[in-house]
């Protein structure tokens, strides 16, 4: 992947989460001095500094800190696409990252289909992940009865939680627990008053910030789903066990059908949203026919659609020096990368998966068949 691609991050966040007053922290940051903040369609609160809901559509203000701050209610294809020569001067882009703040009722899986694959956008930009805010002191009730900020949730690659002080110690532990079935992989930071270091919310794609090079085992985070199997409580998915082309064993899956509710009532409840999520890690021992693998993400992902929320992988493919890398949401694939090299002596292929009412044991049946071809 060229080095010179922006990264974007997608900040989201249910109405009152604090998703604002973390970003009115991170823009004062040198580190994001050189940032394009985009208010898609008006956050609920403005930035403190500016009068955001006095701006006309697309209006551009340049913030004390360097950064860039507009707002669009349009298309944010053409605000991205225009950005370069738009936020310039001297014909020199005056950005090197981006920031999307989203509505609180935002579905985020069309803003990160449009990172991945519109032509336009990536040969410029790359989706380096999804920050959430959760409000701590509302975030059972919201779960329970809002499925956005489920799915919020559920695509995070980092999880902010927010307004602990407001909260019983008790509620906390629930709601860490309730997360951690949820999304295994993503971080989880407690943040008071939204202060945040912008390391913490950046650099959560693939390529490491810091060294530009590719950083496979902290981006696919295959371990968090071995300790969530390992722990036997609370879960709603587990870590697969190896599977090859002719033997597709697998471990016991810990998930809420088993009744392991890790003391929270909430996991009987037959009407709870995140009692349809499942996130898992499937472990593939021999090198994959690349053929019949792309056969099947073709066929089968569209077909299962809605239901694949993130899918992140490493794969050993036959013919391939190096690894190759892919990433979806939903149906949408981005384009697989192959790295120079393995990042370890570890050569299995695995594949993280959430998914929305479809277990592992369909992935792992769907997929089988397909490698037994």
């Amino acid at each position: 992947m060229p080095k010179s691609l922006m990264p974007v991050t997608l900040l989201t966040g249910f109405l009152g989460s604090g998703k604002t007053t973390v970003l009115n922290h991170l823009v004062r940051q040198p580190a994001l001095a050189r940032t394009l903040v985009i208010i898609n369609e008006f956050g609920e609160v403005g930035l403190d500094h500016l009068l955001m809901s006095h701006l006309p559509d697309d209006a551009v203000v340049e913030m004390s800190s360097g950064c860039l701050c507009c707002t669009i209610r349009g298309d944010l294809v053409s605000t991205l696409k225009d950005a370069h020569w738009r936020f310039s001067r001297g014909g020199e882009r005056q950005f090197d990252r981006v920031v999307i703040e989203t509505t609180g009722l935002a579905d985020p899986a069309p803003i990160i289909q449009t990172l991945m694959t519109v032509d336009v956008i990536t040969r410029r930009y790359r989706f380096d992940g999804v920050v959430t805010t959760i409000d701590l002191s509302n975030a059972e009730r919201t779960l329970d009865t809002q499925p956005e900020a489920l799915k919020q949730a559920a695509m995070a690659d980092c999880l902010l939680l927010t307004k602990s002080d407001l909260a019983e110690p008790d509620a906390i532990t629930a709601l860490d627990q309730r997360l951690l079935a949820i999304n295994p992989s993503a971080r989880r930071l407690r943040v008071q008053n939204g202060i945040v270091t912008p390391d913490a919310v950046l650099g959560l794609g693939l390529f490491d910030p810091t060294t530009k090079l590719p950083d496979v085992a902290r981006w696919l985070n295959e371990e968090a789903f071995r300790d969530v199997s390992d722990e036997g409580e609370g879960k709603t998915g587990g870590r697969g066990n190896a599977m090859d082309a002719h033997d597709h064993g697998r471990d016991h899956v810990h998930d809420d059908r088993h009744g392991n509710t890790g003391g929270h009532h909430h996991r009987h409840d037959p009407n709870r949203h995140d009692n349809h999520i499942r996130a898992f890690c499937l472990v593939l021992d021999r090198p994959l026919e690349e053929g019949m693998f792309d056969a099947w993400l073709k066929l089968e992902l569209p077909f299962l659609g809605a239901g694949i929320l993130r899918l992140k992988g490493i794969l050993n493919l036959r013919g391939r020096q190096g690894p190759v890398v892919i990433q979806g949401v939903q149906h949408i694939q981005h384009p697989p990368v192959e790295l120079p090299a393995w990042p370890s002596d570890d050569h299995r292929s695995k594949l993280v998966l959430i998914t929305r009412d479809i277990a592992q044991e369909a992935i792992e049946a769907s997929l089988g068949a397909f490698l037994d071809t």
